[in-house]
Formats: C-alpha cells, sequence, structure tokens
C-alpha cells in the first residue's frame, strides 16, 4: 500500500485536485521555500490548504501571481509593498519599471546566502554568483535585513580578511563597486517612484568610502524618501549652497571607523553653519561623533528608517 507521503512524491507533489506543495510550488515561481513561508507568515500569502493527512498544498492559481510579485520586486519593490498589491496595482508597478537586464528576482533553488557563500565568491572573483545571491537577499529580506544581515557582514568580514591577510585590496575594492552597483540598480526604480522629502547624501573631504552611503541612500529610497545623492569627498560649503538651492530638508553624511575624527568634527561644524537652521544634519557610521546636539546621529539601520518615518510625517 503506498501511504500518502509515497504518493505525493510519485505524483511529482502535485495533487489530483492541482494541488502543489510548496517545494513545487518554489520550482514553479522561482522564488525560495524560506520566502514563501516568510511571505505567508508576514502578508498571508500565498496561502496553504490542509490536506486529510496533514500535509500543506497550495494551489496552481497562485504560481501567476507569485511570478508577477518576483517580478515587481526584481524592478526595486518591496515585498511589503507588492505581495499585498492587487492585480491591477500590480499591473501598474511592473508596467512603470523596467527590469534590470539579466537579472532575475530569485535565481533558482537559492536561499538566503551566507557571508560564508558571498565571501567565496567575492575571494573568487565571482561577479555572476554574487551579484545573484545579492539580489536574492534582498528580494527575501527587504532594506534593514539586507543591509543589516548581509551588506554589513559582508563588508566587515572581507575588511577583516584584507587586514589579517586572507584577502588584498583588489577584493576589497571588487566588492565595493559590485554592491554599488547592485545597490544603484535597487535604488533607481524607488527613486523614480518617491514622493517624500528631499534628502542630500554624501560624504565630507578626506572620506572616500563609499558603501556605507549607498546603504543609507538604499534604506531612504525604501523608506520614501527622494535622494539626491553626490557621492564621495564633498566640501560643506557646497553641499549647504545645494540645500538652500534645492530645499532640502535634510543632508546624511557617511562616517567610517577610517577617518580622521578632528576633520570630521571641522567639516560637521563647517556644515551645520552654512546650512538652514531648518534643514537637519544626519550622521552615521561608525566614525561619527555622538553627543553634539546641533547634529542627529544614527546608530543602526533600524534608527534610521524611524528617522525617515518621522521626517516624512
Amino acid at each position: 500500500m503506498i501511504g500518502p507521503r509515497m504518493r505525493e512524491r510519485t505524483t511529482g507533489h502535485t495533487s489530483a485536485a492541482g494541488k502543489l506543495s510548496i517545494g513545487s510550488l518554489a520550482k514553479a515561481t522561482g522564488v525560495p521555500v524560506e520566502t514563501l513561508r516568510t511571505w505567508e507568515h508576514r502578508y498571508g500569502f500565498p496561502v496553504a490548504e490542509r490536506k486529510p493527512s496533514g500535509h500543506r498544498v497550495y494551489a496552481l492559481s497562485n504560481v501567476t501571481r507569485l511570478r508577477r510579485i518576483a517580478a515587481a520586486i526584481a524592478r526595486g519593490h518591496r515585498a511589503g509593498t507588492v505581495v499585498g498589491a492587487t492585480d491591477a496595482e500590480l499591473d501598474r508597478l511592473l508596467s512603470a519599471t523596467a527590469l534590470p537586464a539579466a537579472v532575475a528576482p530569485f535565481p533558482p533553488n537559492s536561499s538566503r546566502a551566507s557571508v560564508e557563500g558571498l565571501l567565496a565568491a567575492v575571494s573568487a572573483f565571482d561577479a555572476d554568483s554574487l551579484t545573484a545571491a545579492l539580489w536574492a537577499d534582498w528580494g527575501q529580506f527587504g532594506p534593514i535585513g539586507f543591509l543589516q544581515d548581509v551588506v554589513a557582514p559582508l563588508v566587515e568580514r572581507v575588511g577583516r580578511e584584507w587586514a589579517e591577510g586572507r584577502m588584498e585590496i583588489r577584493h576589497e575594492h571588487f566588492l565595493s563597486e559590485r554592491l554599488g552597483d547592485v545597490m544603484r540598480a535597487i535604488r533607481l526604480p524607488l527613486d523614480i517612484r518617491c514622493r517624500g522629502p528631499l534628502v542630500v547624501c554624501a560624504t565630507l573631504p578626506g572620506e572616500s568610502h563609499a558603501v556605507g552611503l549607498q546603504m543609507v541612500a538604499l534604506l531612504l529610497a525604501s523608506a520614501g524618501i527622494r535622494v539626491l545623492y553626490l557621492g564621495t569627498e564633498i566640501p560643506p560649503p557646497e553641499l549647504g549652497r545645494l540645500v538652500r538651492a534645492r530645499g532640502a530638508r535634510a543632508v546624511a553624511i557617511s562616517v567610517s571607523s577610517a577617518a580622521d575624527g578632528a576633520a570630521v568634527k571641522r567639516h560637521l561644524t563647517k556644515l551645520r553653519e552654512d546650512m538652514p537652521r531648518s534643514a537637519q544634519l544626519l550622521v552615521g557610521g561608525s566614525g561619527a561623533p555622538a553627543g553634539r546636539p546641533d547634529i542627529v546621529t544614527v546608530d543602526d539601520f533600524a534608527g534610521l528608517e524611524r528617522w525617515a518615518a518621522i521626517l516624512r510625517a
């Protein structure tokens, strides 16, 4: 006698009524099993049905919608926005933004890549694998999870490997450039839709590290903030003039641990003087000074997201 589990295996995990196991649903849509479970728990879709045997199955009708959701995520939309969207809303999201060339939202059979796996791709200069893993993690975990649990640990790990002689500066540059490419590709479709207040993102003179600034810009854009991204080493007087000319609500400055602390304090003081009092000066990063009442300091990505929500209110 063939039991329920054996029967499901011999029929390819699809019942006579056209139901799919979660594994088959993942294969049919390209969305990893872990992601499907996370979406069901957080957003109530896809909804599982229970067979008499107790096994969870999913209707075939979920396949088309999940493929459209995955396509929207690949275009830079957040899972929290698209998973619960109506079909008409999905149509508008998909028609408004273009999919980056040769990028799938979830590579086949992918799950969240560990830092060790990402590190191996960096070590081998495997740009394709690194890019695919980063896009998959973005689609699965959203802004804070992607930045806090994937990007930040990976950057820190590569820096440590270089400091201890197991990697070279070329590895660090390769990672920085690839991360920058991916985060820009994610952010640009978000920028098109943002209608929130304008925030200028830059680093101060002497600060050439851009990854932290890219992370800030991505999270702000994900929160609906309009980002004017200038990049690294911008003189404070020029930032001040730009804020006044564009009516920006804030300047976001990223400061790495490699920065000259005394120079950072001088530049921040000058920038604060050159900016309108109504505009906020936000500073974050491992080298950010603390304890200044004229500056808003954020310590983590959750804090940055809360600040963005207050700014938008």
